[in-house]
């Protein structure tokens, strides 16, 4: 007995760090707070014992198979883990069977399908009555959109639960924890520089699996010293990722130098200095949805109506970044990085803005003029509201004289075009309309 002991703890010292460090209950568990923190609904359904079969959907490495086998832990349940790679109905049907039997003796069985979009119909039909009947508790886990991959009447008997990317926060408490904790590398004397540490946990982009790979990688590849004692250096890390280290920090001075040099890049219309700017950020870690999220703003503040199709470009970009993630989403950011550079610039927008703001916290109770006032009910009638009110579709131009700023503010200019690109156009129609205001033939 004490041989087979020495060999399971062997084999266990030989497994890979995150099947080492995997949770056993949720007080271990990181990330997903909003699913299993204090009070929210997966944690009350757990604590109640009122769990009913479910999905998890999610991006890879979040804690998908983790939390299943916890609530297996929890719920006292048999948990049987199925491969949709190499599972086919006949299997279902056998370890169904067995299911039924426990049922009828009152054991609970929790059946945890991974990568649950690769079942076809008819091996997903295959655990419908099974999970009709209650005889199992489906926990499939998927990174694809249950809505499209997974049969319709299945669906419908399963909640589905969203597992989040992990934040870097997260990913550096994992990694903390595995440098010591006994099971991972708490054992050994490790040095790693915090900095190092970071990088990993940007490297792995919200997947813990890949963060421990990659520290157990970097671990069993440092420098050993005479004291025993291993020293991670940081030419040690670039090549279990692959790549140099870029000066870069999400929250520190760097991610604002290198965002403001994006943008003035493209303000100044230089194209060349613009995709460097965004390569340096993506290739440091950045979140490409951050960076789609300054172009939008970048569309209307500094090219607005001079090329309106810019706004439409940089919201694009950003379903683009959405659907496709890194690293193919960066050519979608490019393309908009570039159209951005090209396009016709003009501030009125931002400039319209600003101005109106500075009179309105200035005069927050400024009255809405009478006549623009909507007038819905008989006493709002008599208070006069909405009365000379000017409908302009009833004119052949489609204009009326009619005031819309409050007197104090009339006459006030807020946008202002400066001609530039579509905009002359839009400049040229804005004169045209004061003209007409202005010549006393409007009503």
């Amino acid at each position: 007995m004490e041989q087979l002991s020495l060999f399971a703890e062997e084999i266990n010292r030989n497994a890979p760090l995150a099947s080492r460090l995997r949770p056993q209950s949720l007080d271990d568990y990181v990330g997903q707070e909003h699913l299993v923190g204090k009070g929210k609904a997966l944690r009350q359904m757990l604590e109640k014992d009122m769990i009913t079969s479910m999905i998890f959907w999610g991006p890879p490495g979040v804690g998908k198979t983790t939390l299943a086998r916890i609530i297996a832990n929890v719920t006292h349940s048999s948990f049987i883990d199925f491969s949709a790679v190499t599972s086919g109905i006949k299997e279902i049907k056998e370890v169904m069977k067995q299911a039924e039997n426990d049922r009828m003796v009152g054991l609970k069985t929790i059946v945890f399908v991974d990568e649950i979009h690769r079942f076809n119909k008819a091996q997903q039909d295959a655990f419908l009555p099974y999970v009709e009947k209650g005889s199992i508790i489906l926990i499939g886990a998927t990174t694809e959109n249950p809505s499209f991959e997974i049969n319709s009447a299945l669906l419908s008997r399963c909640k589905v639960f969203v597992l989040q990317a992990l934040t870097e926060q997260d990913i550096l408490r994992l990694l903390h924890h595995a440098l010591t904790d006994k099971r991972g590398l708490g054992n050994s004397t490790i040095y790693i520089e915090e900095r190092l540490l970071k990088a990993i946990a940007v490297f792995a982009n919200g997947d813990a699996r890949t963060a421990l790979n990659t520290l157990d990688m970097a671990v069993l590849n440092g420098e050993i010293r005479s004291d025993g004692s291993i020293t991670v250096k940081e030419e040690i890390l670039e090549q279990c990722i692959g790549k140099k280290m870029l000066l870069y920090d999400r929250n520190g001075e760097e991610h604002y130098n290198l965002i403001s040099a994006l943008h003035k890049s493209m303000r100044n219309s230089d194209p060349d200095a613009a995709v460097y700017w965004l390569a340096r950020m993506l290739e440091a870690g950045e979140d490409p949805l951050y960076v789609a999220r300054r172009l939008i703003r970048f569309a209307s503040e500094d090219v607005g109506m001079a090329d309106s199709q810019a706004l439409q470009v940089a919201v694009a970009a950003y379903q683009a970044c959405h659907f496709n993630g890194m690293p193919e989403c960066s050519v979608n950011l490019t393309h908009a990085v570039v159209y951005l550079s090209m396009a016709s610039k003009s501030n009125a927008l931002y400039r319209a803005y600003e101005r109106a703001k500075a009179d309105a916290v200035k005069m927050l109770a400024e009255p809405v003029p009478l006549q623009i006032r909507n007038g819905v009910t008989e006493l709002m009638q008599e208070l006069h509201y909405g009365e000379g009110y000017q409908y302009a579709h009833d004119t052949a131009e489609k204009l009326t004289a009619m005031k819309c700023l409050p007197d104090s503010l009339e006459g006030r200019i807020y946008y202002a075009p400066d001609g530039q690109g579509k905009e002359a156009e839009i400049k040229e129609k804005l004169e045209e309309i004061k003209r007409i205001k202005n010549s006393g033939k409007l009503p």
